[in-house]
């Protein structure tokens, strides 16, 4: 577990940050990087942070940055809600609140001397992407890596520039597909699990970890299983109803689990049983 951000402060109250920059990734999705030079952010790869805007609200987003690098801390967010709408309009030098991070991250270390495949569908490629930098950085410790990656067009896609140079870096193990797409698209069209077909798998020595909409971490899953993977090697990241980070509101229970602290990242056996209950 990382060390927390203004150690020692009220686990409550949020730190204030100023905005580095924001880039825009799509036409509702965008990247925050906030200046943590002074105090430095230290994080596991799958980890979130409660970020508050002031007079607005708060909202538990995954972390998406380097877990090496210490001097900007970096959010990929959709603006879909009251929060992260007005968010998007964020500039350079704007104050916004962090507390974290919280939750459990993505079993890197299990994985080492094992092939690994990390999958994506929409955004779920943020909180993956410290994960790739990870495998990226210590190639040597894994044997095959792949990344399969969906989204619903081109257009909505992102970090493809960084897509196209994780595929050098990981010897062309990286496949994208997109639910529907115009003449100008190239490559595969069709759903995530899809891709699988592309991939062989070790079932012996194979460790999955999978982010995106429910819907499409368990048809991953249920895919994964009939070519013959164990749920106690498939990891996925929920983020259902999170609110306080702090396992004291309850809103992201899970019979005895909370997402806010046993999770965001969770053995997919645990929670198999439980992932197509919306009302949980």
């Amino acid at each position: 577990m990382s060390e927390p951000f203004a150690a020692g402060a009220d686990p409550w109250l949020p730190q204030p940050v100023r905005v580095l920059r924001r880039t825009q990734e799509t036409a509702d999705t965008f990247t925050l990087w906030l200046d943590v030079a002074n105090g430095g952010f230290s994080f596991a790869p799958g980890q979130f942070n409660m970020l508050y805007l002031f007079g607005v609200g708060e909202v538990p987003i995954s972390i998406s940055g380097d877990p090496n690098q210490t001097h900007a801390l970096v959010h990929t967010i959709r603006a879909v809600g009251s929060v992260t709408t007005p968010m998007q309009r964020l500039k350079r030098g704007d104050t916004v609140g962090v507390r974290g991070p919280y939750g459990a991250g993505w079993p890197v270390d299990q994985a080492f001397g094992k092939d690994v495949i990390v999958i994506a569908g929409g955004l779920g490629i943020a909180p993956l992407r410290p994960v790739v930098y990870e495998l990226v950085r210590q190639r040597g410790r894994f044997r095959n890596v792949t990344l399969l990656y969906g989204a619903r067009s081109p257009a909505d896609l992102v970090y493809r520039k960084e897509v196209a140079r994780w595929e050098k870096k990981l010897d062309g193990r990286v496949h994208v597909t997109v639910d529907h797409a115009e003449a100008d698209w190239v490559g595969p069209v069709g759903v995530v699990p899809a891709l699988l077909d592309k991939v062989s798998i070790d079932t012996a020595a194979t460790v999955a970890m999978i982010c995106g909409p429910e819907v499409m971490m368990r048809f991953t899953a249920r895919a994964l299983a009939n070519r013959g993977l164990p749920g106690d090697r498939m990891f996925v990241s929920m983020e259902r109803n999170m609110k306080c980070a702090l396992r004291f509101c309850g809103h992201c229970q899970y019979r005895e689990s909370f997402l806010c602290r046993d999770g965001p990242v969770l053995r997919f056996d645990r929670i198999s049983s439980l992932l197509d209950r919306r009302e949980l």
